[in-house]
């Protein structure tokens, strides 16, 4: 590739969904994003991830905000860019597996509303848990990109996830992603992969990486050198610790060569000076990381989880626990067969981790959730249970939850909105999916909105 002219690194910017959501545990308000939108939309990223994950979840669990309005507010704001989202495969921004007819009717809701970039993964890199959201995205008309949720692990190699990459072209996605959450995806071996994917699939291939093991910017460079088509950066007063390399920085680094990535420095530097007033407003949300955290690179706790694991803790008055959980974290791992350290499962193993040290006993009692994990309610898990653990449940005889179909959830919403003074608002059908992903807490958004 030496005399071969290299084409332009497009860049997707995630200040405003997981940068803040890694180092702020997704608390920052939209009023606090809005005034910044028109310079993100003229800086010329590729796209701005500004949707999903976490953030809907956060939106009417702390913020007294409507997740579907934001979404609406940012496409208003930023005509000029693609509006990109993070969405778990059949948990959609939720935390188990919903019907079909719940998962395209979300995919057709939030296309309509603005997204036009769908980043899917599954948290055990299961692809039947992808295939049909992909295929969702793609009846929308909308960019479906299969992404696969990188880990290191007995269970996991190279192969591993060229074999993934060919399914997710071969359903007709319009590109690949590799989600590295943990910041453990080292520099050469990106090389390595971009390269073997390279001369796998034929569709452009997105990555984004942790600043968590202080690895995420050289990283960056060898999957640009290696020929990558677009990576994920973080403005940077909104960059390093749990989050992620510098827009700046990367860009600097590239300006004049064959992969500039051409974005307007003077709008970055405004960009910049406004997240970090924003960063400093947040600041009882941000982790204690400062620096990197070596760590990680066996333990492969990504950053989101961390922040949030903190943010917890601290209310609970337990921060003195934080190192001990997170060396619990791994063993946890192995024990339920190695899956990726992403949403949901991070949560679930993180939780059955503080289960464990505060009990004081490992295993002494297990989450629901995590004996549906064990059991593959969730997926296939990619390496062996423990023999013991699992037999130990098995003996429950636990059935796999239904998928509850939209007709039965909208009765149920619509006997709580009579019960509780609201209107009926299970004839929206955005309102409704608020109901069906989070109906332990969304009675009570609702209820604090204004319905005048």
């Amino acid at each position: 590739m030496s005399g071969e002219k290299k084409k332009k690194v497009g860049i997707t910017e995630v200040v405003l969904r997981d940068g803040h959501q890694s180092l702020l545990a997704t608390r920052v308000t939209l009023a606090d994003m809005l005034p910044i939108c028109r310079q993100l939309d003229q800086v010329g990223y590729w796209s701005i991830e500004s949707w999903g994950g976490a953030t809907f979840d956060a939106c009417i669990r702390y913020l007294d905000e409507d997740p579907w309005e934001r979404l609406r507010a940012f496409k208003k704001a930023m005509p000029n860019t693609r509006q990109q989202m993070l969405l778990r495969g059949r948990n959609l921004v939720g935390y188990k597996h919903y019907s079909d007819q719940t998962v395209s009717s979300f995919i057709q809701k939030a296309s309509e509303n603005g997204v036009d970039v769908f980043r899917i993964f599954d948290a055990l890199n299961d692809f039947e848990n992808i295939e049909f959201t992909l295929k969702q995205v793609k009846e929308n008309g909308k960019h479906a990109q299969g992404a696969m949720a990188y880990t290191t692990s007995p269970a996991h190699n190279l192969n591993t996830w060229i074999e993934y990459a060919k399914k997710v072209e071969g359903v007709g996605a319009d590109s690949f992603a590799i989600k590295d959450m943990s910041g453990i995806l080292k520099p050469y071996d990106a090389f390595e992969l971009i390269t073997k994917l390279k001369e796998t699939i034929s569709i452009p291939i997105h990555m984004q990486t942790h600043a968590t093991t202080g690895l995420s910017t050289a990283t960056n460079l060898k999957a640009i050198e290696a020929g990558i088509d677009n990576i994920d950066t973080s403005i940077s007063s909104m960059s390093m610790t749990y989050g992620h390399s510098p827009t700046e920085t990367l860009a600097s680094i590239f300006e004049g060569k064959d992969q500039d990535f051409e974005l307007n420095m003077d709008l970055l530097e405004e960009i910049a000076d406004h997240f970090k007033l924003v960063r400093d407003k947040y600041s009882e949300f941000e982790g204690t990381l400062r620096g990197v955290d070596s760590s990680m690179l066996l333990k492969q706790v990504p950053g989101g989880m961390l922040s949030n694991l903190e943010s917890q803790l601290k209310i609970q008055k337990q921060e003195g626990k934080l190192e001990e959980i997170k060396s619990e974290i791994p063993k946890v791992r192995k024990d339920f067969g190695f899956p990726p350290l992403v949403t949901p499962v991070s949560q679930i193993i993180g939780a059955q981790s503080l289960l464990n040290v505060t009990e004081g006993s490992r295993y002494k009692s297990l989450t629901s959730e995590s004996k549906y994990l064990l059991l593959g309610h969730y997926g296939e898990l990619p390496g062996e249970v423990d023999k013991n653990l699992l037999s130990s449940i098995e003996e429950e005889k636990i059935q796999k939850e239904p998928h509850e179909e939209i007709g039965e959830k909208k009765e149920e919403f619509k006997n709580l909105c009579i019960e509780n003074g609201l209107p009926d608002l299970s004839e929206n059908l955005e309102s409704l999916l608020t109901y069906i992903l989070f109906s332990n807490i969304a009675i009570r958004f609702f209820k604090s909105r204004s319905f005048g």
